[in-house]
C-alpha cells in the first residue's frame, strides 16, 4: 500500500463496542468500529474507522476492548438519511493489527516511514 504524507492516519487504541459488518450493494464488505485513543493522561477521543474487505483473520482481530494499531487515510463522506444530507469523517483503514503483535506493528510502521521518506521508526 502506498501512503501519502498529505493524508495518513495512524491510530493506536482500544476498540470500543462491537464492530458492525455490512455488505455493500457492489458485494464488498465494510466493517465499522471505533478506536478510543488517549490524549494526554486523562482525555481520550473516539475515532470512527471503516475497513473495507478485511480478511477473516483480520476481522477476528477487531473485537471490543482489544488494543489495535490502524493505518489508513482520513475521509469525509456524504450520505442521505431521513431526507437530509449528512456527513461523517472517518479513518479508512488499510491495515489493522493487534497492538500486542509487536514485530508486526514495527514492520508496518517501518514500511509507512520508509514510504514517507522518514527512515527507521
Amino acid at each position: 500500500m502506498q501512503y501519502s504524507a498529505s493524508n495518513l492516519a495512524v491510530l493506536r487504541g482500544t476498540v470500543t463496542g462491537e464492530p458492525s459488518a455490512r455488505e455493500l450493494a457492489g458485494g464488498s464488505l465494510v466493517v465499522h468500529f471505533s478506536v478510543a485513543t488517549r490524549l494526554g493522561s486523562d482525555a481520550s477521543v473516539s475515532v470512527p474507522v471503516a475497513w473495507h474487505d478485511p480478511s477473516p483473520s483480520g476481522r477476528n482481530a477487531v473485537a471490543a476492548e482489544r488494543e489495535v494499531v490502524v493505518v489508513g487515510t482520513v475521509r469525509r463522506r456524504f450520505f442521505r438519511s431521513g431526507g437530509a444530507t449528512q456527513s461523517r469523517t472517518e479513518v479508512v483503514a488499510d491495515r489493522v493489527v493487534p497492538a500486542g503483535r509487536t514485530k508486526t506493528v514495527r514492520s508496518l510502521l517501518g514500511s509507512v516511514a520508509a514510504q514517507l521518506g522518514v527512515g527507521d521508526v
